[in-house]
């Protein structure tokens, strides 16, 4: 039998999540032996329009030629899934949906009739077909491993929506809303990169976005009370994952003063 063909695609996006398959180390070598991998520019493989069992999709759709570009993807893909929370959420890009574009890009480059880019950032579910999402700023490697051995054993990979709060538990990490009053969106954040912030004594700002029925408004009011103003509310959830509707939601009622 032949082996699935791979493909790793780069969108709007910083490399952190193409990144996560190359820090796989002897995993990659393993997964190689395994696959085949016929589009990974950043690993150096490099035929874009080959035709492909799964296709990985880093990165916001930002520019009107990754809107046809991400469609041809779709086309040459029997399975989607896209990484990461410039693909899943918008990531940092979105922030730029809060503002208008073309006063951003005229305050930013000396020539703006230059720049090709979208009124607002897009996710790839929102222009196609994703068949999963792995969501993360920037997803692990072990969040990689997992899918890919699903997906090689012909089952779909598991959505892990569990609350941050349940890693910290695990790992006995103080929790820093309990003992600090620091701001943390642990409650209502998914689990994946093994509650680094909480670990250092920090609070979580949401890169793995938001749980399946996320309690933001209570949370909100928790920030409140610790004496953060509206403004500063309203960054805490509309930043890496503002795209994702509870936070934009949240965001927005405080950033309007409707709380």
């Amino acid at each position: 039998m032949s082996r699935p063909r791979i493909a790793v695609h780069k969108f709007s996006s910083c490399d952190g999540c193409q990144l996560a398959f190359l820090n796989l180390g002897d995993a990659l070598v393993e997964l190689a032996q395994k696959v085949d991998i016929v589009h990974f520019a950043e690993a150096g493989y490099f035929d874009e329009e080959a035709r492909v069992d799964i296709s990985f999709v880093e990165g916001s759709i930002s520019t009107p030629d990754e809107v046809e570009r991400i469609h041809r993807i779709r086309e040459q893909s029997n399975l989607l899934i896209s990484i990461g929370a410039c693909a899943t959420s918008g990531g940092l890009q979105a922030l730029r949906n809060l503002a208008d574009t073309r006063e951003w890009i005229e305050g930013v480059y000396a020539s703006p009739e230059f720049i090709h880019s979208l009124e607002n950032t897009m996710t790839i579910a929102s222009e196609v077909k994703v068949d999963f999402e792995l969501w993360g700023c920037p997803v692990n490697s072990n969040q990689i491993v997992a899918v890919v051995r699903s997906l090689l054993m012909g089952a779909m990979p598991r959505d892990e929506r569990a609350k941050l709060c349940l890693s910290c538990k695990r790992e006995q990490k103080v929790c820093v809303m309990v003992t600090r009053n620091e701001p943390c969106l642990g409650p209502v954040t998914r689990t994946g990169c093994g509650a680094l912030c909480p670990s250092f004594g920090r609070g979580c700002f949401g890169c793995y976005g938001p749980v399946a029925n996320p309690n933001t408004q209570a949370l909100a009011n928790r920030f409140r009370g610790f004496g953060l103003l509206p403004e500063e509310i309203a960054r805490r959830f509309l930043l890496i994952n503002s795209g994702a509707p509870s936070f934009a939601l949240e965001g927005k009622r405080w950033q309007e003063g409707k709380e």
